[in-house]
C-alpha cells in the first residue's frame, strides 16, 4: 500500500483549485437510471469511488464513458440489463445503496446489495427502506440484500417524515418519486448542498421538484425524464479541508472555485481561531497571520450546521491552538478514530463518548501513523504540514476515495509532501 510522507514546517503561498463534488457527482451517477436518454456531467472529480460508481453502473447495463481527461462522464441507461447491484461491488462503497430508488422506480424492481464504505459507524439504510415503502414498495432483506419490488403500475406519491435528517435516504427517496405517480412530500429533508445540486439535476431531465434546499420537498410526478448536461457543483469538504492547510501550516492559499456559502458554518469557526476569510473573484483566500489559533468549540451537525466530514481535519488544526476546545460528533459513532494517531504526534486530546477536549500544544512531531477513514487520514496530513520533521501516512487508499491530487495541490503551495509506492 501507498503511504503519504509530509516534511513539516513550510508555511503554504499560492493557489488550489477546487474539484467538483464527490458526494454530489456519486448522487448524480445513479440519476441516469432514471431516463433512457444520456445523461453528461461535467466537473467530475476524478476519484476512485466515481471509477467504482460507473463499474456499478456498468454492472446493470448502463455505458459510462469518461471524457476530457475523465472531467467529463456520459452515462448512457438506454437498456437496462440487471436488477442486481452485487455485493463484490457494493461493499466498496455506501454509495452504492443510491440505485435503490432509480431502478425501483424505472424498472419496478431492485435487488441491492447493503453497502460498505468507511468503519466511521452503523449508518443503516432503514430510512432509505421506509422512505421506498411510504411510496408503495415491497421490501424484504435476505441473505445481506435488499429486495425491492414496485406495486403493479409503478412507485405512487406519498408523504416521507424522517425522523432524523439523512442525506442519502433523501436523495433516494427524491429521485424514485420524480416517476412516482402523484405528489410525494418529503418531510424533515436533508439540506445539503449536494441535495439541492440532484434537484437541479433532475429539473434540467424533466422532473417536476420544489423546496430543494428547504426541511419539505415537494415532487410531482412524471411520465419520464430526458437527457441533460449538468456540471457537478464544487466540492465543500475539499474546500474545507484546504482552507485549514494554510490555517495550520501557516500563509496564505486562495481556493478557485469554492464559495464561503458552501461552508458558512465552518468558514464561521475557522475565523474564530483567528484565521481570515475573504471572498475573492475567483473563490476564497485563507489567510493566517504569526499568531497562534484561538480555541473554539465544535459540534457537528447536518446542514447548515458543521459538517462532520470537517470534524477530524478541524481537531487537528485545533490541536495547535492556545487553550483548551471541545469537539461533538453527532452524526456518526466511531468517528474520533484519527484521535489516537494525533496522540502519536504530541497531540493532547481526550475522547468520551461522541465528545474529544483537545488542549492545544505548542508543537506536533512527525510520526509514522495510520489512516483510519477518508477524512481522517487527511487531518493526519495536514497535521503533518506542520510538525517539526517528517509524518509517514499509511494506508492512504482511503484518501484516494475523495481528495483528487492531493500531493500536487499542496506541493503547488510550497508543501514537502510525496507519495511513497509500496
Amino acid at each position: 500500500m501507498d503511504s503519504i510522507m509530509v516534511t513539516g514546517g513550510r508555511p503554504l503561498e499560492g493557489e488550489i483549485p477546487i474539484s467538483g463534488a464527490k458526494n454530489a457527482c456519486l448522487t448524480l451517477m445513479p440519476a441516469a437510471l432514471l431516463s433512457s436518454d444520456p445523461l453528461t456531467l461535467t466537473n467530475a472529480p476524478r476519484l476512485s469511488d466515481i471509477r467504482t460508481m460507473a463499474q456499478l453502473l456498468e454492472s446493470l447495463g448502463c455505458e459510462v464513458a469518461a471524457l476530457q481527461d475523465r472531467r467529463v462522464l456520459a452515462i448512457g441507461a438506454e437498456h437496462i440489463a440487471s436488477h442486481v447491484a452485487h455485493y463484490d461491488i457494493v461493499r466498496k462503497m455506501r454509495a452504492s445503496i443510491l440505485v435503490l430508488g432509480p431502478l425501483l422506480a424505472r424498472e419496478g424492481r431492485a435487488v441491492v446489495s447493503l453497502p460498505g464504505g468507511c468503519a466511521i459507524g452503523a449508518r443503516p439504510v432503514d430510512l432509505h427502506l421506509t422512505a421506498l415503502e411510504a411510496l408503495g414498495a415491497q421490501l424484504d432483506l435476505r441473505e445481506g440484500y435488499v429486495h425491492a419490488q414496485a406495486p403493479v403500475g409503478g412507485l405512487k406519491g406519498g408523504r416521507v417524515t424522517f425522523p432524523l435528517v439523512s442525506v442519502g435516504a433523501t436523495e433516494n427517496v427524491l429521485m424514485a418519486a420524480t416517476l412516482a405517480r402523484g405528489t410525494t412530500v418529503i418531510a424533515n429533508a436533508a439540506r445539503e448542498p449536494e441535495i439541492v445540486d440532484l434537484a437541479r439535476c433532475l429539473k434540467a431531465m424533466g422532473a417536476q421538484i420544489e423546496g430543494e434546499g428547504t426541511p419539505t420537498i415537494t415532487v410531482q410526478g412524471v411520465d419520464r425524464l430526458h437527457g441533460a448536461t449538468y456540471r457537478v457543483v464544487a466540492d465543500r469538504i475539499e474546500l474545507g479541508t484546504y482552507m485549514l492547510a494554510p490555517a495550520i501550516a501557516g500563509g496564505s492559499v486562495e481556493l478557485l472555485g469554492g464559495t464561503r456559502e458552501l461552508v458558512s458554518a465552518f468558514a464561521d469557526k475557522l475565523e474564530a481561531t483567528g484565521v481570515e476569510v475573504a471572498d475573492t473573484a475567483r473563490g476564497v483566500r485563507v489567510t493566517r497571520g504569526n499568531a497562534a489559533l484561538r480555541p473554539v468549540d465544535v459540534r457537528t451537525a447536518p446542514f447548515p450546521g458543521f459538517p462532520t466530514d470537517l470534524q477530524a481535519q478541524m481537531m487537528a488544526a485545533l490541536t495547535l491552538a492556545d487553550g483548551v476546545s471541545v469537539l461533538e460528533e453527532t452524526i456518526f459513532e466511531n468517528r474520533f478514530m484519527h484521535a489516537p494517531e494525533l496522540l502519536r504526534m504530541g497531540a493532547h486530546i481526550d475522547v468520551h463518548g461522541g465528545i474529544a477536549t483537545v488542549t492545544g500544544v505548542d508543537k506536533l512531531r512527525g510520526a509514522p501513523v495510520m489512516a483510519t477513514d477518508l477524512r481522517a487520514s487527511v487531518s493526519l496530513i495536514l497535521a503533518g504540514l506542520a510538525a517539526e520533521g517528517e509524518t509517514t501516512v499509511a494506508r492512504v487508499y482511503h484518501l484516494d476515495r475523495g481528495y483528487e491530487r492531493l500531493e500536487e495541490k499542496l506541493g503547488g503551495c510550497g508543501a514537502r509532501i510525496e507519495r511513497v509506492a509500496a
